[in-house]
């Protein structure tokens, strides 16, 4: 964790200059003047226009303690030029290219200049950015901002981290690091909410798009269809038929005549009532083996989320059920299932669920969970987020099961949490 003088919300005034600088600049030059001079002051070390930049910039690096604290400052100067060019989508090029310069080695030889040892300290530090976790969420930032992120789902040699663009609740846990800044979050949750809204859009007009098409083959032909509609793209990497089946599981009945949401409500109201706290571990085990495949959780499973459950707290047993041991029990379910954390990137529950019992009853399981529970919806993004990044160089091909439990997961915290016409999809399912 950085201290206290070197925090998002603080900087030293010699850095601060350097913003100041940058800030000014932004807004009169375009953005391969900006690049240029990015080149010039942070990677060549050489031909900065500004002498006295580069004066306070020589100062900074050698008051500084640590490669860490460089760090937050050589990302926070790149995010002053992101966060201008963000805004205008016909920039999102630059952005990238911006990223990339740090892949280049210097050009220029440093051993006619003055600065001789000013120069490899600064291309020595400027190395060990490369390395840091804030240039690592930096190029995972150009992946959602570039022109050519979306994939078609046919390009199966792509590695994973091709599609983050896709999946805006993974955003905040894989876009955002320790030292992230307040104007660098506040970019992301901007394009979380674009991406996510945009994604509302395009599966209620592919859903309409589907249903009037299906409609009008009945009364007419494939051909008058065509001619009629313009054809709308699946927004999911999902084919229709599991599309179909995810919606029909995340909107319609799943137990009996009741829907997951019936299902969370009832065992809000129920639990309610418990005498304490062992007896609502109980109700839960009994309310989340019902949504899993029964010659699956006899073999091993049932018998392994009865232990977790126990395991749980137990010293509070007794205890009269509050808000603390809901969300506890809840969040150590999430590790349970799907993985504990950066440290611990176990997660063979999670494929061995998805193995024996597909991914769509899997979702639901997860999903179960986090409609009684609403404050672990972050804890359960991020668990996902920690495979994500895990297997982020993976190609596609390898990881199918995670890319469609991805996919469904988008669809049912649309459904379940966002803005999207459930009404609407009601009456198709």
């Amino acid at each position: 964790m950085r201290d206290s003088a070197y925090s998002p919300h603080y900087s030293p005034p010699q850095e601060q200059q350097i913003y100041q600088h940058f800030l000014h600049l932004v807004r009169i030059e375009t953005p391969s003047q900006m690049i240029e001079r990015f080149r010039a002051l942070f990677i060549e070390g050489l031909g900065y226009p500004e002498p006295a930049i580069v004066l306070i910039l020589d100062k900074i690096i050698a008051s500084k303690k640590g490669a860490e604290d460089f760090n937050f400052f050589l990302n926070r100067c790149c995010h002053i030029l992101i966060n201008r060019w963000h805004m205008q989508p016909q920039l999102h090029d630059a952005i990238a290219e911006l990223i990339n310069l740090f892949e280049s080695p210097p050009v220029k030889s440093r051993t006619a200049s003055f600065r001789y040892r000013e120069i490899r300290h600064l291309r020595e530090i400027v190395k060990l950015f490369t390395d840091s976790e804030q240039y690592r969420v930096l190029r995972r930032f150009t992946q959602v901002v570039g022109q050519n992120t979306e994939l078609d789902g046919n390009k199966d040699n792509q590695p994973l981290i091709t599609l983050i663009r896709r999946y805006p609740y993974l955003y905040e846990h894989y876009l955002i690091s320790e030292d992230s800044t307040i104007e660098q979050q506040q970019t992301v949750r901007e394009i979380q909410t674009q991406v996510q809204k945009k994604f509302e859009i395009d599966l209620s007009q592919y859903v309409l798009y589907k249903v009037r098409r299906t409609k009008i083959v009945q009364k007419t032909s494939v051909a008058e269809a065509d001619r009629i509609l313009r054809p709308v793209p699946n927004p999911t990497l999902l084919s229709d038929r599991e599309l179909y089946t995810t919606l029909k599981q995340c909107i319609g009945k799943v137990e009996g005549d009741y829907t997951y949401n019936d299902l969370a409500q009832q065992f809000l109201k129920y639990s309610s009532q418990v005498s304490n706290f062992r007896a609502f571990k109980d109700d839960l085990y009994e309310y989340l083996i019902s949504s899993v495949d029964g010659d699956y959780g006899k073999r091993q499973f049932n018998k392994r989320l009865y232990t977790q459950l126990q395991n749980t707290l137990p010293q509070a047993n007794a205890q009269k059920l509050d808000d603390f041991l809901i969300v506890r029990t809840c969040s150590q379910l999430l590790n349970f299932l799907i993985v504990n954390s950066n440290l611990s990137l176990q997660h063979f529950t999670f494929v061995d669920l998805i193995t024996n019992q597909g991914t769509m009853l899997t979702i639901g399981l997860l999903l179960k969970i986090v409609l009684i529970c609403r404050k672990v919806k972050p804890y359960l993004e991020k668990r996902l987020a920690i495979l994500f990044n895990h297997y982020e160089s993976s190609t596609t091909s390898c990881i199918q099961w995670l890319v469609k439990a991805l996919e469904q997961l988008n669809i049912a915290l649309s459904i379940h949490f966002g803005n999207l016409d459930v009404s609407y999809l009601k009456q198709i399912v």
